[in-house]
């Protein structure tokens, strides 16, 4: 039975806030008439309000998200363009990012420092681990198979752990700037309010979701290196 159960857990544990995530942006996803404006419009808005002024908007494919080094804003059609509670909120948690970077608060070290760390220790780590199979067939030695299989485990673990780190900007991106200008300036109704705190409560979380679906990669990994050391 706990062969059974086992399992389940663990893709809940690593599917569900992913899921959660989803279902929470979709629900509240939905065009509302009465919005005034759309994320985009409302991303703009809140560039010209706190003097963001070398900061643009602009629509992406990739994911909402601020690039710090380009200074932009970027939406996905869906909030760029969409009246809903989903597209204000995620527009206003990402000039949140823009307004830590402008205010070159503390926090924004932990995306700076951790972010380009965690990318190149998960390519290290990818190239340890693919590199697997080569290792054991030029050298047969498992020893040595094992030992470059420790290292690309231990750079995976590494990556997901760095993701977690990030989690505290994340979280201030969401409550301590994006929901207090949203219930303070007045753009959003009082029946709104908690649709809002449970998408920018997501948008926090996008990291750790991201996070845990790393921990499912790392773990076919070791069934792959496991069959490749036998």
């Amino acid at each position: 039975m706990l062969f059974v159960i086992a399992p389940i857990l663990i893709l809940l544990l690593v599917f569900g806030p992913h899921l959660w995530i989803r279902h929470v942006m979709k629900k509240h996803g939905a065009p509302d008439s009465a919005m005034p404006g759309t994320g985009g419009e409302l991303a703009q808005h809140l560039i010209n309000r706190f003097e963001l002024s070398d900061v643009i908007v602009e629509p992406t494919d990739e994911g909402d998200h601020y690039a710090p080094s380009d200074k932009a804003v970027r939406l996905s059609r869906d909030v760029f363009d969409g009246r809903s509670v989903t597209a204000v909120a995620v527009a206003a948690h990402e000039v949140g990012h823009a307004i830590q970077y402008h205010r070159q608060e503390a926090i924004t070290g932990l995306r700076h420092r951790y972010s380009p760390v965690a990318i190149m220790i998960q390519k290290v780590a990818v190239g340890f681990l693919i590199a697997i199979p080569l290792v054991v067939a030029l050298f047969k030695v498992p020893h040595v198979a094992l030992l470059t299989a420790l290292i690309g485990v231990v750079a995976m673990v590494a990556s997901v752990l760095v993701q977690f780190i990030i989690l505290p900007m994340e979280w201030d991106a969401s409550f301590n700037k994006a929901m207090p200008i949203l219930v303070k300036g007045g753009y959003l109704q009082n029946h709104q309010f908690d649709a809002a705190n449970s998408v920018l409560k997501a948008a926090a979380f996008t990291y750790v979701a991201a996070a845990l679906l790393d921990i499912l990669r790392l773990g076919r990994w070791l069934m792959i290196l496991r069959s490749a050391i036998r």
